[in-house]
């Protein structure tokens, strides 16, 4: 009766959803569309019929829309009951829930990082803790999305949490009342020179623009600022309307920031500035790099066509496309993309072709062919098709193989736990440095455990091989391939010290956050930070500023940037 019942409701949603596509769809186009649902509904009926064991058709049709929107963009998604909650976080940045990163380490789920001010910080969970038990049932074996779904709730419900902390004998027990957690879109603001202020943009959820409004108007309070700068690394993006409200602080009522154009004319949308501005003459500088995002590039590259903003930093990321979220039947939903978006100057940034895929089923990025020039508002020369290019261009900061194997296998993350331990207190943020004992410290602790290693040289030393051997070559190069090997080994064995400021670095970035949450982060990563030093030397440079934004400064073609021979190939965001 049961499969029955789910049969009975899965047909009614595809008649539904037959009867309306044939109604928007052409006569061919809407008779495929039947055809194929009707080959659907038939196909699991005999699998519910007659298939050797018991199926649940919500489950295979769930796997069978998925793969579907897989031959689309990754943007597309569909989004099932069970999983709307985590799709208005996104727009949001609220949740019910207890307020805690948290990750996958073995077989545990561990506490990465209980937010500032949150239900875990207030009940005394802290980093390193490991959760052995969520409601009375055991936590070990279970994953992340597994934990994540029993910690998140309704406001004002509890959760009961085994845990098991290091240096601690016994478990212990923590009952905590979830709230609505809202992750701040501005994490940290404030001045970073006399007359020269700064801003963290991590989101572009709901209020983002007013919030950073705010974070501009209390700078301002009782200083003279000659220029801010906004930090969009690292920001995948968001809601579009508010990209186009903060450009607004900064540009003229009624300036178009960015524009849409999808298949149908509904999507054809223009979208200007509406509010008087709130500063037109200081001089602004943004941010940016490879993780900045839709909404991120909307904002950057609206500033840059506008010539109103010096772009710093990597070429973004490349993400032009818009996604609306429509409902379906029985509260599912589904996030489409509808449009791709274009600002100022006309250009579209996005980096991937996916209306075109290749033969192995991947797609490509634009070819070079293909990507067009265009002009800001003062006549400099910007490029579509990948991301958005800086004004200046710096170095992404990379780590090596093996800061990556430490950071990777949680040996950063293990010690710094021991650490706090043994440590009540440390330095401010802005002054906290590891000196050589910590350091020290820190290879002691990881002797004798593996965080064996690749290099890049390794890897192409072992691909040089499995080639000869292919070839028949290998037995006339084995001897210096054995050299080499040796050789490459015994390198190795000094990375510590050759790699000491990456692992520093790392060790210091994880000890901050334990004291003084991502406020301490971010105030301890800025002190030694490169492009915020490029920043606020071309605000400084008042010739070099107004040079770049009058196109004395010719902006690069866009290029994949140049990295040194000791650079690996993954930067640790």
């Amino acid at each position: 009766m049961k499969r029955v019942a789910g049969y009975i409701l899965l047909m009614i949603v595809f008649a539904a959803a037959g009867k309306g596509l044939l109604a928007q769809a052409p006569n061919q186009q809407g008779f495929e569309i039947m055809k194929n649902l009707d080959i659907y509904s038939n196909l699991i009926k005999e699998l519910n019929q007659d298939y050797v064991d018991e199926i649940n058709p919500g489950e295979l049709t769930e796997t069978g829309i998925n793969a579907m929107l897989e031959s689309l963009d990754p943007y597309t998604n569909f989004i099932p009951e069970s999983q709307v909650e985590d799709y208005k976080f996104i727009t949001t940045g609220q949740y019910g829930g207890i307020g805690s990163l948290i990750h996958q380490q073995g077989d545990y789920i561990v506490v990465s990082e209980p937010y500032e001010g949150s239900p875990s910080d207030k009940a005394g969970l802290k980093a390193g803790d490991k959760i052995l038990e969520v409601n009375g049932k055991q936590a070990k074996g279970k994953t992340y999305d597994d934990v994540s779904a029993i910690l998140k709730g309704q406001a004002g419900t509890t959760v009961d949490i085994l845990i098991q902390r290091d240096g601690e004998s016994k478990p212990f027990q923590k009952t905590i009342t979830r709230e609505n957690i809202k992750i701040d879109n501005i994490p940290y603001y404030g001045m970073v020179a006399t007359d020269i202020g700064y801003i963290k943009l991590t989101g572009f959820t709901q209020n983002a623009a007013k919030e950073l409004k705010q974070a501009y108007l209390k700078l301002k309070e009782g200083k003279e600022l000659r220029g801010i700068i906004i930090d969009l690394r690292g920001n995948g993006g968001g809601l579009l309307n508010e990209a186009v409200d903060i450009a607004n602080i900064f540009v003229e009522r009624g300036q178009e920031i960015v524009s849409t154009k999808g298949k149908i004319a509904d999507k054809n949308r223009s979208h200007a500035t509406m509010n008087p501005p709130v500063d037109l003459s200081i001089s602004v500088i943004v941010l940016v790099d490879r993780s900045s995002a839709s909404a991120s590039e909307i904002l950057a590259g609206s500033l840059q066509d506008l010539d109103r903003a010096v772009i710093i930093g990597q070429r973004t990321f490349g993400k032009g496309l818009v996604q609306n979220v429509l409902p379906l039947s029985y509260n599912a939903q589904m996030k489409i993309t509808v449009a791709k978006y274009y600002i100022p100057s006309g250009r579209c940034i996005q980096a991937i072709d996916y209306e075109h895929k290749k033969k192995d089923g991947s797609f490509g990025k634009i070819p070079d062919s293909l990507i067009r020039a265009f002009k800001t508002k003062n006549g400099r020369t910007v490029y579509d098709g990948g991301g958005i290019n800086p004004d200046v261009i710096t170095k992404p900061r990379q780590y090596s193989s093996l800061a990556l194997a430490l950071y990777g296998k949680y040996y950063v993350f293990d010690y710094v736990t021991k650490f706090v331990r043994e440590h009540p207190s440390i330095a401010p943020a802005d002054s906290f440095e590891i000196d050589d004992s910590i350091y020290n410290s820190f290879i002691d602790f990881i002797k004798g455990k593996d965080y064996s290693y690749k290099t890049k040289s390794e890897r192409a030393l072992e691909d040089l091989k499995n080639v000869a051997l292919k070839e028949n070559y290998f037995d006339a190069i084995k001897e210096e391939y054995d050299h080499l090997k040796i050789r490459m080994e015994k390198d190795k064995q000094e990375d510590m010290q050759k790699y000491n400021k990456q692992i520093r670095d790392l060790l210091k970035m994880e000890i901050v956050t334990r004291y003084y949450y991502q406020k301490g982060k971010i105030v301890s990563a800025l002190k030694h930070d490169p492009e915020l030093v490029d920043a606020i030397a071309t605000i400084n440079d008042s010739e070099k500023y107004s040079g770049i934004l009058s196109g004395k400064f010719v902006q690069p073609k866009p290029e994949i940037p140049v990295k040194d021979e000791d650079d690996e190939e993954n930067p640790v965001e």
